[in-house]
């Protein structure tokens, strides 16, 4: 490998940016960066030091989606060879989804096919305002189907049965009003909104935050019953009465501010 197609930067304050440096091909992937990709994940998720994870990309286009050669392989391939492709490229965006740490999508110009799988699989997503979407795969007689379960919770069962079946373009508006961004911004002020969502996550408790992210996870979708309110209510109760709580609330009540910002213990 001459290259890698991937890399990962991590500053002092303890946020990492995962970056797609293929701006040659439109940061498309085929196995070797989707290899890339989950090897950079899951390092990240054993990392305490980590606070936020960027998901970006060099070039002009977040990502084309699949690249050409890697189809043309795919094409070629058998069932069974076929099974562990899409499963190398399920396992990725799994281990993106279960990142701990909050992960945001910075996203300028294109954003095709898995790349909307990316997205989707990002806690946050930012766009400029020539970003533009399109889940193609029924263009060239196939489906969305391994990125499909963080698709739809990203932009829900209605707009998937638009975007599944007509493989159209969509442009950044859209995909706001779709829930697929947070937030459409100038693309001059695209690092400037990232930054301002990074900031204000490294304002917050730290493991609050890993706690927050992990809470809906486990409660959304789920049936509001006895075990679900049992479970909220040991989770209030155990981060209450952990130290970073106790520091929290004391700093709340004293009117000072809490030791995440100071750099000192409590």
């Amino acid at each position: 490998m001459d290259k890698q197609t991937v890399s990962t930067t991590a500053n002092n304050e303890g946020v990492a940016t995962v970056t797609l440096n293929r701006p040659d091909k439109h940061n498309a992937f085929d196995d070797t960066i989707i290899a890339e990709l989950r090897e950079a994940f899951d390092n990240l998720a054993e990392r305490d030091d980590v606070r936020v994870v960027v998901l970006a990309s060099e070039g002009k286009n977040f990502s084309a989606g699949a690249d050409l050669a890697w189809m043309k392989r795919m094409a070629g391939y058998d069932y069974g060879h076929n099974m562990k492709d899409a499963e190398a490229l399920a396992g990725m965006l799994k281990a993106l989804f279960d990142l701990p740490q909050p992960t945001i999508a910075r996203v300028q110009g294109a954003a095709f096919g898995g790349a909307v799988g990316l997205v989707s699989c990002c806690d946050m997503a930012v766009g400029s305002e020539r970003a533009s979407f399109s889940l193609s795969e029924v263009k060239i007689g196939l489906v969305p189907a391994t990125i499909s379960p963080y698709v739809i919770r990203a932009i829900g069962e209605r707009a998937a049965r638009r975007y599944f079946v007509t493989g159209e373009r969509f442009g950044a508006a859209a995909a706001l009003q779709a829930g697929l961004l947070n937030e459409v911004v100038p693309e001059a002020e695209l690092d400037g909104a990232v930054a301002s969502l990074v900031e204000s996550i490294l304002g917050n408790g730290p493991q609050a935050v890993r706690a927050a992210k992990d809470l809906i996870n486990s409660v959304a979708g789920k049936e509001i019953d006895g075990d679900l309110i049992e479970d909220t209510c040991a989770r209030i109760a155990h981060i209450r009465v952990s130290k970073e709580g106790q520091e929290g609330l004391g700093a709340f009540l004293d009117k000072r501010r809490p030791d995440w910002l100071t750099g000192e213990e409590a």
